[in-house]
C-alpha cells in the first residue's frame, strides 16, 4: 500500500514537472517567434515586457482601472505586448496559436471584472493597445477613423478641435478605450437623440485568426454585425473603428440638482422621472443616481438623488419643457449652465480644462458593478421599499438612466445590444471603496449582490437582462471547454437575448478552436 502511495506521488510530481516545463517551453517559444516574425522596419523588441525587465509591473498597472485586480495574489500575465504596429497584433495572433496560448486584449482596462487584463488560467499574456491611438477626423464626411487604443476622452478632444458643431454619443469617463466601449455597445448621455455609439460604427478594422487585416467588406455583414456590439475580442482584434459623427448646436444646457428623502417628497419626484424621462423630448438626458448620505439628525442616515442633465439646447427652452413636464424637480434658472458641447463633457466628470481629456488614466478605486433593465414603472410602495433597502445596506448606490426616443426606434436586432424599445431605464448598481483586502471586498460584494437580488421584482424576467459594458461574472462564466456552450448561453442570453444564437453561429464559422476566448467570450456551437 505504502509502495502504491509512494508511485502515485512519483507520477503527479512527474506530471506536474511536465506541464511546468510544458508551459515554459510554450512561453519561451513564443517569445522567440514574436522576435523571429518581427520585420526590421517595424522592430517589436521594444514592445515586449516580461517580469524581468523593471518598467514590467508600470506597464501592467497603469491600465489596472479596478485595484480589486492589482494585489500581489493577482494572476499576473507572462508578458505584456503594448503593439506599436498593426503588424505587431498580427504577429502575436499567429505566434499564439502555435500553443494555444491564451491572450487578453486590453484596450483602456475599464473592464468591471478585469477580464480584459487577469485569467485564472495561466499562463496567459496581454496584448495592451495603448499604443495605437490614431484618429483621423474628416469633417467633410463627419466621419472618422479611430484606433481602438484610443480613449473616448481623446475622441472628444480631436473632434472638437476640427469642429464646434459635431461630437459623438459616447460615454461620460473620458478614460475608457475605444475598444471596449464601442465593441460592447457603449452609450452616452445623447443616446436618445442619436442611439449608441454602435450605431453609429460604418465600417471598421479586425485583424482575424489567420492574422489577416480585414475592413467591413472583406471580414463580411455577419462579422461586423458582430464585433458592433457584441464584444469584439470574441471574434478578433478590432484595431480600428470608423464612426459617424453627430452634430450639436453651439450650446447646450446643463444641471446637476439634488433630493433628499428626509427634506423633499422624493419618491414623488422619482414617480414623476420614471413616468417622464424615457418620453420626455429625445433632446434631453436625465440620469438619476440615489446613494445613502447622512441627514439633518445626528446618526440619521438618507437617501439623495442626484439629478444630471444634458439638453441639446439653451436653458430656456429646457426650463419650459422641465416646468411643463417634470415640474416636481422644482427646476430653477440658477441651476441650469449653458455652455458649449465640448464643456458639457466636462461638466460630467468635474473636471475644467479640455486638456484634461486627454488624460489616460484616473483615480482608481476598488469597484463592484452589476446592471438591470426596468420595463415596467415601479409602484410608489415599491420605491418606498427600495429607499429603506438602500438606507438599510448604505454603501451600494444606483444609476438610472433613461431609454426611449431614438433607442426604442432602433430594431433589437440592429446590432447584437438587443435592449431598445420596451425599456424605460437601465440600472447601474455601483460600490466603490478604497480599502484594501479580501474582507472589506467580500463584504461590499455581498452587499451589492443583497440590493441587487431585493430588485428581482422590479426589474426585466425571462431573462433578466444585462448590460455587457457593466461586465458581471455574478450572471455566469464559461471554462471553454465542452460545456462552453451551455456555459455561454447562461450569460449570453442576459447580455444578447435573442441576438445570442446568431453570434455563436458567427464564432463558430470565423473562430472554429476557440482561439478568442475569455471568461464571458461567446462560445461556439457544442459540435464543433
Amino acid at each position: 500500500m505504502k509502495t502504491l502511495k509512494s508511485s502515485v506521488i512519483l507520477v503527479l510530481s512527474f506530471s506536474f514537472l511536465l506541464v511546468f516545463a510544458s508551459a515554459k517551453t510554450a512561453t519561451e517559444n513564443f517569445v522567440q517567434c514574436l522576435l523571429r516574425r518581427s520585420p526590421p522596419s517595424y522592430p517589436i523588441a521594444p514592445a515586449i515586457f516580461t517580469p524581468n525587465n523593471h518598467s514590467y509591473s508600470s506597464v501592467l498597472q497603469t491600465y489596472i482601472q479596478n485595484l480589486r485586480f492589482n494585489t500581489s495574489t493577482t494572476p499576473k500575465p507572462f508578458l505584456i505586448l503594448t503593439a506599436l504596429h498593426e503588424y505587431h497584433v498580427r504577429i502575436a495572433i499567429l505566434c499564439a496559436r502555435i500553443d494555444n496560448l491564451l491572450m487578453k486584449i486590453r484596450s483602456g482596462g475599464h473592464d468591471y471584472e478585469g477580464v480584459s487584463y487577469v485569467s485564472d488560467i495561466v499562463p496567459f499574456f496581454i496584448l495592451d493597445m495603448f499604443n495605437l491611438r490614431r484618429i483621423s477626423i474628416d469633417i467633410k464626411t463627419e466621419t472618422a477613423w479611430v484606433q481602438t487604443g484610443a480613449t473616448i476622452g481623446e475622441v472628444f478632444y480631436k473632434i472638437a478641435e476640427e469642429s464646434k458643431l459635431h461630437g459623438f454619443p459616447a460615454g461620460v469617463c473620458p478614460t475608457m478605450g475605444v475598444g471596449g466601449h464601442l465593441g460592447g455597445g457603449g452609450y452616452g448621455n445623447m443616446m436618445r437623440k442619436h442611439g449608441l455609439t454602435v450605431d453609429q460604427i460604418i465600417d471598421a478594422k479586425i485583424i482575424d485568426v489567420n492574422g489577416k487585416l480585414l475592413d467591413r467588406k472583406e471580414m463580411g455583414e455577419d462579422l461586423f454585425w458582430a464585433i458592433t456590439g457584441g464584444g469584439g475580442s470574441s471574434f478578433g482584434v478590432v484595431v480600428a473603428y470608423k464612426i459617424r459623427l453627430v452634430r450639436v448646436p453651439e450650446t447646450v444646457t446643463v444641471f446637476r440638482v439634488r433630493r433628499t428623502l428626509e427634506e423633499n417628497e422624493l419618491t414623488e419626484i422619482v414617480d414623476e422621472w420614471q413616468r417622464v424621462a424615457h418620453v420626455i423630448d429625445n433632446d434631453l438626458f436625465i440620469r438619476v443616481t440615489f446613494d445613502v448620505v447622512n441627514g439633518t439628525h445626528k446618526g440619521n442616515k438618507t437617501l439623495r438623488a442626484t439629478f444630471l442633465a444634458m439638453f441639446l439646447g439653451d436653458s430656456k427652452t429646457l426650463l419650459s419643457l422641465i416646468n411643463n413636464s417634470f415640474p416636481k424637480l422644482g427646476l430653477k434658472k440658477p441651476d441650469c449652465l449653458e455652455m458649449s458641447w465640448i464643456e458639457s463633457v466636462l461638466f460630467w466628470t468635474d473636471e475644467t480644462s479640455v486638456k484634461a481629456l486627454l488624460n489616460r488614466t484616473t483615480g482608481r478605486i476598488h469597484l463592484k458593478r452589476k446592471s438591470d433593465y426596468v420595463k415596467t414603472l415601479i409602484p410608489k410602495k415599491g420605491l418606498n421599499k427600495i429607499w429603506k433597502k438602500m438606507i438599510e445596506l448604505e454603501k451600494p448606490m444606483m444609476k438610472f438612466n433613461p431609454y426611449g426616443g431614438r433607442m426604442g426606434e432602433i430594431a433589437s436586432n440592429a446590432t447584437p445590444f438587443p435592449h431598445r424599445a420596451g425599456n424605460l431605464w437601465k440600472i447601474q448598481y455601483t460600490t466603490n471603496w478604497n480599502e484594501e483586502g479580501s474582507r472589506q471586498a467580500d463584504h461590499l460584494i455581498d452587499l451589492t449582490r443583497k440590493l441587487y437580488k431585493f430588485m428581482t421584482p422590479f426589474v426585466s424576467k425571462n431573462p433578466r437582462t444585462a448590460f455587457l459594458n457593466y461586465r458581471d461574472l455574478d450572471i455566469g462564466v464559461t471554462h471553454n471547454g465542452k460545456k462552453s456552450y451551455y456555459e455561454g448561453r447562461g450569460y449570453g442570453i442576459k447580455y444578447f437575448e435573442g441576438n445570442f444564437e446568431r453570434l455563436v453561429k458567427i464564432k463558430t464559422k470565423v473562430d472554429p478552436d476557440n482561439f478568442f476566448r475569455n471568461e464571458q467570450s461567446i462560445p461556439r456551437f457544442p459540435h464543433v
